[in-house]
Formats: structure tokens, sequence, C-alpha cells
């Protein structure tokens, strides 16, 4: 990070907290060990899940970089891509805005039920929109999740417990452009949530890590949905998350292809069109404050 401060924008999604920084004058380019400083909640930021930099692009409106809160880089965020499509949004007055990721190209628009500032300011607590991205088409081949080995993606050979009467078992794997394993459970508590996610996020099936998502069917067109993050642990909505918790069950007949799914933070909807493939997800975007970046 540079020797002056940076401004920050802090956001949430659903209840999935973000800090925001404007890379397109200055480069933001922090280490892991800095990250991890910011994202303590003594650095006076709040904590957050993820540390998200908006770069210039030459293909799109934006290129949005993510950072869990322990140091590493990732793909992409689903309810991050919502608050920066947001944010594009109101700076462009466009309705329809191209956000870059490293997991690939996605589009934000504004949804109904949009709520936004009237005069296009972000600084205020009463700043807050709908927005609905298309995270594109799910990666269903074991081969684009990653697994470490071949498996059908509907349910694959995993499970938590004893091998006679395992806790949890034959879940589904899903890449919205980064891993998602999701397991069909009525179990949600925070210990066994905290528990099994840490144990099977680093889990030597996916190579590349994975997030670890608990869904519990309350019928077809509702899902109650807890994430367990890679690399930044249970947090109160996970974007991505969600829409792999939709495809999953759906793949599996559990529900229709368009659902609420509710997460700790909020409700999103989530929509697996079947025309194109692609995985539509709608839901909440809330600016909390801005301020300055501590100086390292």
């Amino acid at each position: 990070m540079t020797q002056a401060a940076r401004p920050y924008i802090r956001m949430n999604g659903a209840g999935n907290a973000f800090i925001v920084v404007q890379a397109f004058e200055e480069g933001f380019h922090p280490t892991e060990d800095q990250v991890r400083a910011l994202a303590d909640p003594a650095a006076g930021l709040g904590g957050f899940d993820q540390l998200i930099g908006v770069e210039p692009s030459e293909s799109a409106d934006a290129f949005m970089r993510v950072w869990n809160a322990d140091g590493s880089m990732v793909e992409t965020c689903g309810n991050a891509l919502r608050c920066v499509g947001w944010l594009l949004l109101e700076a462009t007055d466009k309705e329809e805005v191209i956000i870059d990721t490293l997991a690939g190209p996605t589009t934000a628009r504004r949804a109904p039920g949009r709520v936004g500032s009237g005069d296009h300011e972000v600084s205020t607590t009463a700043a807050r929109g709908n927005v609905t991205v298309d995270m594109g088409a799910p990666r269903l081949d074991w081969t684009q999740v990653p697994l470490a080995e071949e498996m059908d993606t509907r349910g694959i050979e995993l499970q938590v417990g004893p091998i006679d009467a395992p806790l949890l078992h034959t879940p589904g794997a899903v890449s919205m452009g980064n891993p998602h394993v999701v397991f069909f459970t009525d179990r949600q508590d925070d210990a066994f949530v905290r528990g099994s996610g840490s144990l099977i996020e680093h889990h030597p099936l996916f190579p590349e890590g994975v997030n670890v998502g608990f869904a519990k069917v309350l019928d077809r067109d509702h899902i109650r949905l807890r994430v367990w993050e890679r690399g930044a642990g249970l947090t109160l909505a996970c974007g991505t998350g969600a829409c792999a918790a939709l495809v999953a069950t759906a793949r599996r007949g559990l529900t229709e292809r368009k659902a609420t799914v509710v997460v700790d933070g909020g409700e999103l909807t989530i929509d697996w069109d079947e025309a194109s493939g692609h995985v539509f997800m709608t839901g909440p975007v809330e600016v909390e404050r801005t301020g300055l970046l501590p100086q390292a």
C-alpha cells in the first residue's frame, strides 16, 4: 500500500461485509500480511469478510479484485459483485455494467425494489438498493470445480463422521467461478458448521480449497443456507454459495430452478435460468460508511 491514506467504502451485501477501495487512478496491491492486519478488528475497520479493489479494465466497466480476510486472493465473490455493481451503476447512471474478475466477466443491473440515495451519493448509510448479477453458467464437471479425482458432482464421495453413520455425506459440488461443496442437512448450528467447515475446507479432494455450504431445503422454492467460506470462515452471507446451493439442490430434484435462499444476513433470490443456463442472483446492497485505511 502507498504512504498516503487510501479512502474506502464499507459495504454489505445481505450481511456479507466488504471494504471497497477504488484503484482506478492508483494501484492497490496489499500483501497478505497487510490484508490480515486490516481485517483485524484492532485496525479500526470493524473487520470484514473480503477486501475489494476496483481497478480499470480495457474490456469492462471495472475489474474487481478480491482478497479474503486471511490474505488470500480469490477468483470472485457474488455479494461483492452486487456491491461493486451498485457503485458503478450509481456513478455512471447506467442500467447495466460489466465487471471483470479473475473468474471472468459478469453483468450487474438494477433490480426492482431499489432504494436509491436520490443524488447518486454513496457516502451515507441511506445508500442502499437491490442489484441483480449474472453469475454465468455453473461449472459442473469434476475438472472444473476442481476435484482431485473423477466423480459425479451431483453427489460426490465425501462424508464426515463414522463410516456406518456419517453426519454428512454425498454433497453436491459446483464451481461458480470459485469451488463449492454443498451438503444437504438439517444441522446448521454454529459449532457444527465451524467444525465441519474448517475440516472440509482443506480436504485433499479439493486442490484449491473449497467453500462449504450447509443447505436445508424448506420447500421447493426456499432454502436455508449457512456457509463456511474458504479463507473467511463462517459469514453472514455468501453470494456464490447461495448460487451453488440452488444449483446443487435443483440438480438433485429437491427444489425448482428458482428459489429464495435465506442466509444469516438476509435473503437472496437465485434463478438458474433454463434458457441461458446462467445463474442470476438478486439481493440487497448497503453502504455503511466511508473512511481512510490505516497507514501501514
